[in-house]
């Protein structure tokens, strides 16, 4: 096997860096995550994750997880309701949901980041992750690479992978390619249920994609029953320094609301005004198309450090568990002679099915903020539930 005495090296320590460490430590392959946290127990931010039966849930079912899975994900957290600026229910799966079906082609079922995390940190093996380890930068050595982190410490590597998420600080080592911002601002916020009643009532343990004049509310309920909700808008990229709001402040950030939304109804207040601050801007961004690197044998990206894109078609966190899969089948396959053509038949080929879903996101997005939004999504779903 390739990988036969060589040091991995993972830099992060979200699902896709976990489950290559989990699938690679099955083939006995010598691993360490590096994440910046200082200890498993830091709050993992984010909305819940649905997983993909071709992708998540191959990862899982791949790194034998599945079974764990089934014990932990949310049932009938991927309920929806489809409404209009005023809150009226144009659609709504929460009656029509069929049971619980592992395998079913629509079926995605949604588990909150934090249990993912901690089933993931369960499969590995003791002292695999090591935490408070903030990459600054590496230099080659040897074959390899040593690595260098915030809090002094160094340590040498025969193969870096690139799990750092949108900002990576390793692809800059691969590739000159930068993400390309969208348009599309997502103002994220997080309340309690007691203080959104009126929401959490309709919600009821669900999603909600709300659409009016070219803007979405989107949200969906978490495991401890906090619903997690974005204000989701076109704007400038630098929006968020220009509006001149304090988003700590939810007296301005709900007159901000009822001046950019000003046709919604007073419903959707309880959000703006009990949020937990502060609100956090999110600009979303996405990778060029074309965006291939010249292959190294020691190094390669995987998750959003390699493909960027926006959260419109769910397929972020399930390109990156897939990303997962498939390097290490890749790294762990006789059939190659040397980890660079590992490596290489790896990245050409999550390449092309990433430009796939990037795409696919993309055109979501700009239909989720069109002037037709309302009318697309109600097809699009309605369409699901008659097939």
């Amino acid at each position: 096997m390739l990988i036969n005495n060589k040091s991995i090296a993972i830099i992060g320590g979200g699902p896709a860096g976990l489950t290559l460490a989990r699938l690679l430590q099955l083939k006995n392959a010598d691993v360490k995550v590096y994440e910046r946290d200082f200890n498993e127990h830091a709050r993992v931010q984010g909305s819940p994750l649905d997983m993909h039966e071709d992708s998540g849930l191959a990862a899982l079912r791949k790194a034998g997880l599945l079974e764990e899975f089934k014990k932990t994900f949310r049932p009938g957290a991927d309920k929806t309701l489809i409404m209009n600026e005023q809150a009226k229910i144009l659609f709504s799966d929460h009656e029509a949901k069929p049971e619980e079906d592992f395998g079913a082609e629509h079926f995605r079922p949604e588990i909150d980041r934090g249990p993912l995390r901690k089933m993931l940190l369960q499969s590995l093996k003791p002292e695999t992750v090591v935490w408070n380890s903030h990459f600054i930068s590496m230099e080659p050595q040897n074959e390899g690479w040593l690595l260098h982190f915030k809090n002094g410490t160094s340590m040498y590597a025969d193969i870096v992978i690139a799990s750092d998420g949108a900002n990576s600080k390793i692809r800059p080592y691969l590739t000159d390619n930068q993400p390309v911002y969208s348009g599309i601002i997502m103002l994220e916020g997080n309340v309690t249920k007691e203080n959104a009643p009126n929401i959490n009532t309709l919600i009821n343990g669900g999603k909600i994609m709300a659409f009016g004049n070219s803007k979405n509310i989107l949200m969906g309920q978490k495991g401890n029953g906090d619903l997690g909700f974005y204000a989701s808008f076109k704007a400038d990229e630098t929006w968020a320094i220009d509006s001149g709001l304090n988003f700590s402040d939810n007296t301005m950030i709900l007159q901000w609301f009822k001046t950019k939304y000003p046709e919604w109804d007073k419903i959707w207040y309880e959000l703006f005004e009990n949020a937990l601050p502060p609100f956090i801007p999110r600009p979303i961004y996405f990778m060029p198309l074309d965006q291939p690197w010249k292959t190294m044998s020691n190094s390669t990206l995987i998750g959003d450090a390699a493909h960027v894109m926006p959260p419109f078609a769910g397929e972020g966190a399930n390109m990156a568990m897939l990303d997962a899969l498939e390097l290490s089948e890749h790294l762990t396959d006789h059939t190659y002679n040397t980890l660079k053509e590992a490596i290489s038949k790896y990245e050409l080929k999550m390449h092309k099915r990433a430009a796939k879903a990037i795409k696919e996101s993309f055109e979501n997005g700009e239909r989720m903020h069109s002037d037709t939004a309302l009318s697309t999504m109600l097809d699009f779903f309605n369409g699901h539930i008659l097939s």
